[in-house]
């Protein structure tokens, strides 16, 4: 069940990563661009489901909160 759980939390990050990519890249905006490539890498080295979604719900607030 906690696989299910990683892919299904993995899945959701990445299409916020992926938003965010596509968003800083066309608006040249770095903290996003970041975020968005962390948000799409960081599911495949977190294995534990809690440290995942609560550093994903980071990753996701970051560009909300850092403005550069």
């Amino acid at each position: 069940m906690e696989d299910i759980s990683q892919l299904v939390w993995g899945m959701v990050f990445g299409v916020f990563g992926i938003a965010f990519f596509v968003y800083g890249k066309k608006q040249q905006a770095i903290v996003p661009f970041i975020a968005g490539v962390l948000l799409c890498v960081f599911p495949y080295f977190i294995s534990n489901v809690y440290l995942l979604v609560i550093t994903g719900c980071a990753l996701v607030a970051l560009p909300y909160f850092v403005r550069i």
